[in-house]
C-alpha cells in the first residue's frame, strides 16, 4: 500500500479503515484480535525495517526508530502498548501513519484489507471495554462476522509524547476580548481525553461550553435548541453561537454534522470549526466542501480560541 488515495465524498458519513490483527499468546492458546485505523491516517504499510535503538524511550513499547525516505520515524509495538504478549506466527507488518502533523509507525501481526463502512455502523465502546484496552478504543464495528476495534491512535501517541501547554497569553487575550459577552460553544468529540482538553481550553478562554460525544448527539442537541428558541420566541444565538467538532466519530462524523448544519435554514449561520487530527493539506478540501468555516489540527489547539473569536467577531460585523 503506497500513499493513500481518499475516494470518499465529503459528508457521506462513511469512512475507510485499514483492518489489521494482533496475534496474542495466552495461557489457554493463541488468540487473534482485529483492529482498525482510518485510511486517512495511513501513509503506507511496509515490512519490518532495520531499527536503531532510542535512548531513554518513553515507554517499553517504543522499539526504536527507522529511516524512511530521510525521515526518522519511531516504531511502537502495538501489542506491547495494549499490554498483550505478541505471538509471531509470520513476519510482522508496520503501519506508517501521519496525524496531528506527526509521523509514527506501529508494529502489527498482519493486515487484512481496507473496508468501507458507515459511521452509523460504528458503536461507541462501553466503559468496560475501554478499561480493558487501556482506554484506547474509540469505536467497535462488526465486519465479516467478527468484531473489529477502532483504536484511538492519537491517545497512544499523546501518552507517549505529551504535548506542550496551549499559549496562555493567547487565552488571556481572548478572555479579555469577550469579558463582557457570553459566547456558547457546542463541542462534539468522541475521545474523552480530547473532549476534556478542548473544553478546558475554551473554558479558560472565557467561552461557555456544552459537550456531546458524537455528531448525532450534537445534531440532536442543536435541533432541541432550535425548537426551544422557536417556542420561546428568542434568537438561536441566545443558546449557541459556535460549533467545534471532531471529524472521526461513531454514529455521525464531523463532516456530515457540518453539512447537516449548513443545510438547515435556521442553523446554517452557526460558524463551524473542524478540529481533528486528520486536518491536512490533502484533506482540507473535504471540510470546505461541507461548508466548514475554519479547520484546525489537534496539534495546534493553541490557535482554537483565537480562531473561534475571529469567526464570532466577523459574524457580528
Amino acid at each position: 500500500m503506497s500513499e493513500t488515495k481518499i475516494l470518499l465524498e465529503s459528508g457521506t458519513n462513511e469512512l475507510e479503515i485499514v483492518e489489521f490483527y494482533l496475534d496474542e499468546s495466552r495461557a489457554n492458546g493463541d488468540y487473534r484480535g482485529y483492529y482498525g485505523i482510518n485510511v486517512a491516517k495511513v501513509l503506507e504499510i511496509i515490512q519490518m525495517p532495520e531499527l536503531t535503538e532510542m535512548p531513554e524511550a518513553a515507554h517499553a513499547s517504543v522499539l526504536g526508530a527507522f529511516n524512511l525516505r530521510n525521515e526518522i520515524i519511531p516504531l511502537i509495538d502495538l501489542a506491547g502498548w495494549l499490554h498483550k504478549s505478541r505471538s509471531e506466527k509470520e513476519p510482522p507488518k508496520v503501519i506508517v501513519t501521519e496525524f496531528n502533523r506527526t509521523k509514527s509507525a506501529f508494529l502489527v501481526s498482519g493486515v487484512t484489507r481496507i473496508h468501507r463502512i458507515g459511521w452509523q455502523e460504528v458503536e461507541a465502546p462501553t466503559n468496560y471495554v475501554s478499561s480493558l484496552t487501556v482506554n484506547s478504543i474509540t469505536g467497535v464495528v462488526k465486519i465479516a462476522g467478527r468484531i473489529t476495534f477502532i483504536l484511538d491512535m492519537e491517545k497512544i501517541c499523546m501518552d507517549l509524547n505529551p504535548g506542550g501547554e496551549p499559549d496562555m497569553e493567547a487565552m488571556d487575550t481572548v478572555r479579555e476580548a469577550i469579558a463582557h459577552k457570553t459566547y456558547r460553544v457546542l463541542l462534539a468529540d468522541d475521545s474523552t481525553m480530547a473532549r476534556k482538553m478542548i473544553a478546558n481550553i475554551l473554558t479558560t478562554a472565557g467561552f461557555k461550553v456544552h459537550t456531546e460525544e458524537n455528531g448525532e448527539l450534537a445534531l440532536q442537541y442543536l435541533l432541541k435548541i432550535k425548537a426551544l428558541a422557536e417556542s420561546e420566541g428568542r434568537p438561536l444565538d441566545k443558546y449557541v453561537n459556535l460549533v467545534v467538532t471532531d471529524i472521526e466519530m461513531p454514529s455521525m462524523d464531523g463532516h456530515t454534522l457540518t453539512r447537516r448544519i449548513k443545510d438547515d435554514t435556521d442553523l446554517r449561520h452557526l460558524p463551524v470549526i473542524l478540529c481533528s487530527s486528520i486536518i491536512t493539506e490533502t484533506l482540507h478540501h473535504k471540510g470546505i466542501a461541507v461548508g466548514a468555516d475554519d479547520q484546525i489540527s489537534k496539534a495546534e489547539l493553541g490557535e482554537l480560541a483565537p480562531k473561534a473569536l475571529k469567526l464570532l467577531e466577523e459574524q457580528a460585523g
